[in-house]
């Protein structure tokens, strides 16, 4: 039976494992999208047009944000991101469920414009757990590290406008809460065609 589709926003600090959940979850929902950002920031190296990015000069950015294409849109080190409204709302048109993960400031955007929509905030269970995620990932030097844990004490108190919470203290367990969480919102009775639902259940009888 054919279900609305809807989006779910994930958002959490630096270091929570959002990538890892999202992956781990991925090949057990077959209608699950991943939203694909827009970005002014030249393709690395193995990094296809469409599938990791849809890469855009700064001009073509500058006109999606004037005919009003972007959900939302922040800079981040020189370069911009943003999130196409087109790609997700057809997705979600098809009956999809799609799934992005961005910053507190983007997730307050697109609760402007689509509150609707499921906001999910995922936890590392502790600072310290977090500060070794990070300084094990080898990628930031220790002031750098400093500052991300300062931001996550800030980003935290956003929590309260989350729909759920996941605290990742165990990369299965957290996969599975944001898995659970995804199927219980694809049942609500808002995302079904009652008539239907009474036609099948009909033919069924």
């Amino acid at each position: 039976m054919r279900r609305k589709g809807f989006l779910i926003v994930l958002s959490g600090p630096s270091g929570a494992g959002k990538n890892s959940v999202m992956n781990a979850v991925f090949p057990t929902i077959p209608n699950l999208k991943y939203s694909v950002s827009v970005t002014t920031r030249p393709p690395r190296k193995g990094e296809v047009d469409g599938v990791d990015y849809f890469f855009r000069t700064e001009e073509e950015f500058d006109e999606l944000i004037q005919q009003d294409k972007l959900l939302e849109y922040a800079t981040f080190v020189g370069y911009r991101y943003g999130t196409p409204k087109d790609f997700v709302m057809e997705q979600i048109a098809n009956g999809n469920t799609v799934i992005m993960d961005i910053d507190i400031q983007g997730a307050s955007q697109i609760r402007q414009k689509m509150p609707e929509a499921v906001f999910v905030f995922l936890l590392p269970p502790t600072r310290a757990e977090l500060e070794k995620r990070l300084t094990l990932r080898g990628s930031d030097a220790q002031g750098e590290i400093a500052k991300r844990l300062q931001k996550s004490w800030e980003e935290l108190q956003h929590v309260v406008h989350y729909d759920y919470f996941i605290i990742n203290d165990e990369l299965s367990r957290a996969a599975e809460q944001l898995r659970n969480i995804i199927l219980s919102e694809s049942s609500k009775v808002s995302r079904i065609d009652l008539a239907e639902l009474q036609s099948l259940w009909e033919g069924r009888g």
